[in-house]
């Protein structure tokens, strides 16, 4: 079986401005997502996520590439891509007010052509997964934000497609409703095999639920790799060291000439040195040279880099 489920060929988007110099949202991108993975579309505001994920769903049409799922061209044979993809888009209104949870699920599983007889166990199911057998009967409209997204996000898998595109799913939540949510899309994922594109800002929802992460700047992908990979090839060591006097000229010299990412802090009583060390051999070398110049190190903590200081230093181009 073709594990193959989603591809991305040089696809590139460009809006007209009348009387000004056209933007390029999305830059000639191209990538690959198999079946049952969870993918992190990651960058700043701008950066192209959302016209990405709206050029794959056909809301938008590219101004050049392919798109294919399951091996069709999702361009020329839209109806088929329809069928196979469900969206939750940031600044939208994927569910309506006026409807219930209970009737907005089964709307949602009749555009896909779902009979409410064959729906209703899985409508059931979604009901109590995501909590909101209490609300059941109630309008969305008297809903809480988060209780609103989660059922935007079981409306998508009521047409029960195989490609989940979640567009800043968590956006504007509180801590403990991103939280809950980050943790429904995991087990949906693993329970029933889908597929998830997934755009954020926030470099905590991916990590937490990623199994991949294409960075994404100004329409460029600037890199495609597993999480877990990342995380070890910005593998390096920060350190604050301490120290109970300010440091001699030729000490700050030695350091400054040794240690390229050594910043130093001089305080009117004491100095702070935070540095960062591919090699934990490199940390003793620090160490010698302030213990030969006689200076007196009070504290030693040590930090492994998040997965925020990974973003930016690929953002910036490190």
């Amino acid at each position: 079986m073709n594990r193959e489920v989603l591809r991305v060929e040089g696809l590139s988007k460009v809006y007209p401005q009348p009387n000004r110099k056209s933007i390029l949202a999305v830059d000639n991108i191209g990538f690959l997502i198999e079946r049952g993975e969870i993918v992190g579309l990651l960058g700043p505001n701008g950066a192209g996520k959302t016209t990405t994920i709206k050029c794959i769903c056909g809301l938008i049409t590219p101004s050049s590439g392919s798109i294919f799922i399951d091996g069709i061209d999702m361009i020329h044979t839209p109806k088929f891509g329809m069928s196979k993809i469900s969206a939750v888009l940031e600044g939208n209104r994927n569910i309506y007010w006026r409807l219930t949870p209970r009737e907005n699920l089964a709307f949602f599983a009749g555009l896909q052509g779902i009979s409410y007889r064959d729906a209703k166990s899985y409508i059931d199911e979604l009901i109590e997964l995501f909590n909101l057998t209490q609300k059941a009967t109630t309008q969305a409209r008297y809903l809480s934000r988060g209780m609103q997204q989660k059922l935007a996000v079981a409306c998508a898998l009521a047409k029960q497609t195989e490609i989940l595109l979640l567009d800043e799913p968590t956006l504007g939540l509180d801590v403990e409703a991103s939280h809950e949510l980050r943790g429904l899309i995991k087990e949906m994922v693993r329970d029933n095999n889908r597929t998830v594109l997934l755009s954020s800002h926030d470099m905590q929802v991916v990590k937490d639920i990623c199994d991949r992460v294409i960075i994404i700047n100004n329409g460029k992908i600037v890199t495609d790799e597993r999480v877990d990979r990342l995380s070890k090839l910005f593998e390096t060591s920060s350190y604050r060291f301490e120290l109970d006097s300010r440091l001699t000229q030729k000490e700050e010299s030695e350091i400054k000439s040794n240690f390229d990412l050594a910043n130093i802090i001089k305080m009117p009583d004491h100095t702070v040195i935070d540095i960062q060390l591919r090699s934990h051999q490199r940390l003793y070398e620090l160490i010698d040279i302030l213990r030969k110049n006689g200076s007196k190190v009070d504290s030693i903590t040590h930090r492994e880099p998040d997965f925020e200081e990974i973003f930016l230093k690929i953002v910036k181009g490190k």
